[in-house]
Formats: structure tokens, C-alpha cells, sequence
């Protein structure tokens, strides 16, 4: 997680609305999955740790491309709920910057939502730790996409500025190589409950006295309810799916 107190603190609040984050949040592309793990083809079955996985959306998209999954996940609110999703899936307690597995044992570690949490100096050398070689790390985002006219007015009703861009999110690291980026479009099928919903799970959201999350939720609804794209309360959620990889460096670089 994020070093400093704050980070932690927010980066840990999701296990208070588990079942709703499970819920509500969206999967990832399968596309988005097979090009972060594109360098490993060729290897056979793969076995991908899904770091900071959350109640089990990135390890679903994983389990369906046929890959052998483990998971890693601090709170363990969290990890009942992947763990009831998905019960043939190793899942332990543990983080970014301690990671309880053994030395060079997964091919690919995979972080959906939650790269920004780690402290990413002590997490890139724990993430090689249990790489093989010639193994990759990647970073998934989704993101809605604020192109939308609704979403963007979401995005006032927050306070929001510009997403940080996959560059601002992963840092070069030397034990790294080949660092790349790429956009995949994205969608959930949503109603004003459900994104009322998913809003509710956001870490800013949890963060704010009872009072205030209230407050904004229905501010929420009430743009849902009278926006004209979204006013019939179902309607199409657009995502980018932002993918970053990296391939571990061998010992002659």
C-alpha cells in the first residue's frame, strides 16, 4: 500500500462495503488480460498472482483465460468475498511490499485498480522476487471515461481533475524492462441504483463522514435522474482500461 498513513488508511477502507464493491465494480477485457500477459505466450498454463486483488475482479478475468490464479489481498473482508466467488483460488493476506510467496515462483504478477496504493520502491523488488524469469508485472485500470457528457458532469460533481496517465501511475523501475502502455474500450451495463451503488464503493466516498457521503450519493442520483443519457435509470457505462506491463530483466539486462 502507499507508505504514507493516509494512503494506507484509505487504501484498506474498501472491506467496510465488500459485498458492494464485489457487486458493483466492474471486470476487466479479456483483451486487456492477453495483451498484459502477450510476452509469456508460448509457456503453457500460466500461474498469475493477482496483486491487491480485492474481492476477485481481475482474478475472474484470469480464472477464464485458463491461468492458475493466487491472490493477494491485506483485508480480509476483501477476501472473503473473492474467496466465496472464487473458491479453487489461493488467497492470503499480505501486500505489495511483503509478498507471502516464495522466491521465482508465478509467471506474471497482475494488479487491477491498485497499483497507486503500493509504495512502488519496495514493491518492484518484492514483485521480481516471486517473478521467474523473463516474467512480467502489469497494471490494469479501469477508468470511466469522461468523453461521456454524463460522466464528465460526474466528474464536477467530485471535484475531479484529469486522471493521472499510465506514465504518472508506473514508474520506470531498473530491475524492469520494456516498460509499455496501451487503452482498451470497456463497458458495464448499469442502472442509477447500481451506479449510485459502485459510487458509494470509491475510497474518497467511504472517507467522508456519514453526513457528507449521503449528501453527495444523492447529488448523484439526482444528476442520473435528470441527465438525458442516463435519465431512464439503465444505461451503458463507458470504461478505458488502461494497461501497463513490464518484463523482468535478466541478469545480463
Amino acid at each position: 500500500m502507499s507508505n504514507s498513513g493516509e494512503g494506507q488508511q484509505r487504501g484498506t477502507s474498501f472491506g467496510s462495503n465488500a459485498a458492494a464493491y464485489a457487486e458493483h465494480r466492474p471486470d476487466y477485457p479479456r483483451e486487456a488480460i492477453e495483451w498484459a500477459l502477450a510476452p509469456l505466450s508460448g509457456r503453457g498454463q500460466l500461474t498469475v498472482l493477482d496483486l491487491g486483488a480485492g474481492t476477485g475482479q481481475l482474478t475472474r478475468g484470469l480464472l477464464d483465460l485458463g491461468a492458475k490464479v493466487l491472490a493477494v489481498e491485506p483485508d480480509a473482508r476483501m477476501r472473503s468475498e473473492l474467496v466465496r466467488s472464487h473458491p479453487t483460488v489461493g488467497a492470503h493476506p499480505g501486500t505489495a511490499e511483503e509478498i507471502p510467496l516464495p522466491d521465482a515462483s508465478v509467471d506474471a504478477v497482475l494488479v487491477g485498480n491498485a497499483f497507486h496504493w503500493f509504495d512502488q520502491e519496495r514493491a518492484f523488488p518484492e514483485i521480481a522476487r516471486v517473478l521467474r524469469p523473463g516474467g512480467v508485472a502489469a497494471a490494469l485500470w479501469n477508468d470511466d471515461d469522461a468523453r461521456a457528457d454524463w460522466i464528465a458532469g460526474l466528474a464536477e460533481i467530485f471535484g475531479w481533475g484529469k486522471t493521472a496517465s499510465p506514465v504518472e501511475r508506473v514508474r520506470q523501475h531498473p530491475l524492469f524492462k520494456d516498460l509499455e502502455h496501451t487503452d482498451f474500450r470497456h463497458g458495464q451495463r448499469s442502472t442509477t441504483d447500481s451506479m449510485v451503488a459502485r459510487m458509494g464503493t470509491l475510497s474518497p466516498v467511504l472517507a467522508l463522514p456519514e453526513q457528507e457521503r449521503v449528501e453527495l450519493l444523492d447529488r448523484i442520483r439526482r444528476h442520473l435522474n435528470t441527465h438525458p443519457d442516463t435519465e431512464k435509470g439503465e444505461f451503458d457505462l463507458p470504461i478505458v482500461t488502461s494497461v501497463t506491463r513490464a518484463e523482468l530483466r535478466g541478469a545480463n539486462g
